[in-house]
């Protein structure tokens, strides 16, 4: 059953709590985090919380920065993600910020909850999903009706706990701060109940100021099929940046992406993009990102076409490229032919330098498409 690749968000107490009880929400992060959790936001394709934390919260939900809502704009996704909450009763507060800013907004609830939430007047697209609220067909309308591939699910609890105890969380997110609660009225991070999956697997630690973030993977059956449909979402992406490329009778229409290990997508870029007219694909969404920047060691570029080992028109070709930013893994559709190089092997030469080279072969026409003058 397709459903969009789910990321839980959330920031703790040492002592695992989400807020204190006080009548101003606790801010467990501080500006250096917020900035990260807003370039994740710009990354996805729904955000959702749970309609505790629009009652407790009052959130908004917003990419604050304008240069990122500026490239969402750019490469044709709106401003802002699709906000999503969840309410069985349907009994909201018409005038909660969620509702007034921002882009699109949609409710999922039951059907007497759609009758009161309509009544209600709220700003959104009501859709009731029968007696009760299921996660299933809840994230089965997200990704077949309203096209989201990557949702950010940013709370409350009992949503996080919901979701990893029914095996649909793709990764957890956890910000740690140095901070004691102690309070036991106050609310957890995550209820009691049966957890599938057992361990999670540690994908990352990254110190931002005084907290600490941790990026775990479930490990419960189903996990490397979803992995797989990421690989398919942005490798599908890179084939349609192909096909924005200035047309050539000397070399190939090629679109990547570079996107990091949680998800992030970094950069872009397309063939002859912009002003130059032989710079290739991975070539121009690399030079849009900093060398330095630490997210490219466990990065993915993802290309349409194996990137090349030889070229005439650069000093370097695409795979030192690759390697010279440090990143260990490639994802492609399509080996490069002999039109313009011969016994090219982009792959052979990455893979011999320790890159996870993964071709989907059923990617290979889309990849081949705005290429039909060249190779029939």
């Amino acid at each position: 059953m397709p459903h969009p690749y789910v990321l839980l968000s959330a920031a703790v107490s040492l002592d695992g709590y989400l807020d204190d009880t006080g009548p101003e929400r606790l801010l467990l992060s501080g500006p250096a985090d917020f900035d990260r959790v807003d370039e994740v936001r710009a990354s996805v394709d729904a955000i959702l919380v749970g309609a505790g934390t629009i009652r407790a919260d009052n959130p908004r939900l917003l990419v604050n920065s304008e240069r990122r809502r500026a490239g969402r704009v750019a490469a044709g996704r709106s401003a802002y993600p699709l906000k999503v909450t969840v309410s069985a009763s349907g009994e909201l507060d018409p005038a909660a910020r969620f509702w007034h800013t921002g882009g699109e907004k949609v409710l999922y609830t039951t059907n007497e909850g759609a009758e009161r939430a309509r009544a209600l007047g709220l700003a959104a697209d009501v859709v009731a999903l029968g007696g009760d609220v299921g996660w299933r067909p809840l994230l089965r309308h997200l990704h077949d009706v309203r096209g989201v591939r990557r949702l950010m699910v940013e709370g409350g609890g009992l949503v996080h706990t919901q979701l990893l105890q029914q095996g649909l969380a793709d990764e957890l997110q956890l910000v740690l701060a140095p901070v004691f609660v102690g309070d036991p009225a106050a609310p957890r991070l995550f209820g009691p109940g049966a957890y599938q999956g057992g361990r999670l697997r540690l994908l990352e630690t990254r110190r931002i100021e005084d907290v600490v973030l941790m990026r775990y993977e479930p490990t419960a059956p189903g996990a490397g099929e979803v992995a797989v449909a990421a690989d398919r979402h942005w490798l599908a992406l890179a084939c349609e940046l192909a096909a924005l490329c200035p047309p050539s009778r000397t070399a190939f229409s090629v679109g990547a992406v570079v996107v990091a290990g949680d998800g992030t997508e970094l950069a872009r870029g397309y063939s002859r993009e912009g002003d130059d007219p032989v710079v290739h694909a991975e070539e121009a969404a690399l030079a849009k990102l900093d060398p330095d920047d630490p997210r490219l060691a466990g990065a993915t570029v993802y290309s349409s076409l194996e990137p090349c080992a030889r070229r005439a028109s650069r000093p370097k070709p695409c795979a030192r490229l690759i390697l010279d930013a440090g990143v260990r893994r490639v994802v492609t559709a399509w080996r490069e032919p002999d039109t313009f190089v011969e016994s090219a092997d982009g792959s052979g030469l990455l893979a011999g330098e320790g890159v996870d080279v993964v071709v989907l072969p059923e990617y290979a026409e889309r990849a081949k498409a705005p290429n039909r003058h060249l190779v029939g």
